[in-house]
């Protein structure tokens, strides 16, 4: 439930931009990777990219599909998979949705679980009507 949760806040924060509640998902010293060599380190530095990247947006709806988590309690740590899809408007008005997934680790930090790290696998990103290639996840 504690994942459930951490993921759901996550997506809710990207749906109201709000940054406050998105970086609180985040523990202190996570790293995101965004594939294709993005990779950010640390809290401060991975709000500062997610507002960068929000700038372009009029909208977004993120929901999570579907998730898998495995937790050591003893040790305070884990790891998951959570399945996300987005409808987006960019600032110029195109529109577009991607399919995706998170590979997560998780860390609980002053007992709320956290995200320790996200990286993330696109399967489509383009236009609504699914044009694009797509890449799954044996190819």
């Amino acid at each position: 439930m504690a994942i459930n949760d951490l993921t759901h806040r996550y997506a809710d924060a990207v749906v109201h931009r709000d940054a406050e509640q998105w970086a609180s998902t985040w523990a202190p010293d996570a790293v995101w990777e965004l594939g294709k060599g993005r990779r950010v380190e640390g809290r401060d530095a991975i709000l500062e990219l997610w507002n960068s990247a929000m700038d372009g947006f009029k909208a977004v709806v993120q929901n999570v599909v579907n998730s898998t988590a495995t937790l050591d309690e003893e040790a305070g740590t884990g790891s998951g998979r959570s399945y996300i899809m987005e409808n987006w408007t960019r600032t110029d008005d195109s529109r577009g949705i991607l399919l995706a997934y998170y590979d997560d680790l998780y860390t609980r930090v002053d007992e709320q679980w956290l995200f320790a790290s996200r990286e993330l696998v696109i399967q489509y990103g383009g236009p609504p009507d699914l044009s694009a290639p797509f890449q799954n996840a044996w190819a």
